[in-house]
């Protein structure tokens, strides 16, 4: 079947069921997380809500199961900051198995001053790509033990200008904060696709895919009152944009489909069709610098070191 084909049989809008299935999103409570939550749970999956904040995860459950019947949510305290916690929260799941995660949770920061976390990691570094590798080793164990376990880490369109400075990853020399938040992200990416080559070489039965959003926007995005409001004003304003970008409900897409759907395969990229920016999900070819293994090695190498994990992280 062509790749054409398959991609016009996909229905953002009517999604397989995955009713015996059990998918954890980190930073399920808001934005993209929140929206891939949502329409995870319409497939009758079980889907909990990786959230730092109770309340805000409450209000998220809240939304979900006003919009989904007989939605099955819960939340998982998780603190992606705290590597110390990681291996007690994946404890407090409580699961036999777990078909999917989704290395969703990110921080972003605008402006100085540069700060760290818990562990003395810059944040959105230690965050987003430490955090999210340290949780895959505590994870292994519950993805293995799935008929077909899933890691789909999200990455960025920010992160197809960025370079990683091997010699600076924690932007301990020049930090901004942009920057350091594109090059977070692209570190996420390479993790994702340098996990597929190593679980590859174990003969995982666990598939890594990366996701991006595109151009994702919050005056785009519909309302969901407990977790988000899109004024009338803010939606008018944001129209023009709406031709180049989308909201964060659409950002969601590429992400679902990279857990659910049976015709992905490990190593690959998936993004909105359109200029990878807006649209549908299709499968997108890797940038360059993304593939490169010699770079993924290296960054690989420091990551478990940093974090102290097994350098195979669980799976072998």
């Amino acid at each position: 079947m062509s790749s054409a084909v398959q991609s016009r049989a996909w229905d953002v809008h009517r999604l397989p069921s995955a009713e015996r299935k059990t998918f954890l999103v980190t930073g399920g409570n808001a934005g993209i997380g929140y929206f891939a939550a949502e329409q995870l749970a319409a497939t009758g999956a079980v889907v909990v809500l990786g959230s730092r904040d109770a309340a805000k995860a409450d209000a998220a459950i809240a939304s979900i199961r006003s919009r989904v019947s007989g939605a099955r949510v819960r939340h998982l305290q998780l603190d992606l900051a705290d590597l110390s916690s990681l291996k007690s929260a994946v404890d407090r799941l409580d699961l036999d198995h777990l078909d999917a995660v989704v290395h969703n949770a990110g921080v972003a920061l605008d402006d100085p001053p540069r700060r760290e976390t818990r562990d003395g990691h810059e944040l959105m570094f230690g965050t987003n790509h430490l955090g999210h590798f340290a949780l895959t080793q505590w994870l292994a164990p519950l993805l293995s033990s799935a008929p077909a376990g899933r890691i789909v880490t999200v990455g960025s369109f920010a992160a197809r200008s960025e370079r990683l400075d091997l010699g600076d990853l924690q932007s301990t020399q020049d930090y901004r904060p942009k920057r350091t938040y594109g090059r977070s992200k692209l570190a996420q990416m390479y993790f994702g696709f340098e996990l597929d080559r190593r679980l590859r070489a174990a003969g995982s039965t666990v598939l890594s895919v990366v996701a991006h959003p595109g151009g994702a926007l919050d005056p785009l995005t519909p309302s969901r009152p407990q977790v988000h409001v899109t004024t009338a004003g803010e939606r008018l304003r944001a129209l023009p944009a709406g031709l180049l970008v989308q909201g964060k409900d659409a950002g969601a897409w590429p992400v679902v489909r990279a857990v659910l759907d049976p015709e992905v395969r490990g190593g690959q990229l998936w993004g909105p069709r359109v200029f990878g920016l807006r649209g549908t999900p299709r499968r997108e070819p890797v940038p360059s610098h993304m593939a490169d293994p010699a770079v993924a090695a290296r960054l690989w190498a420091a990551s478990a070191e940093l974090v102290g994990a097994d350098p195979h992280l669980g799976f072998r």
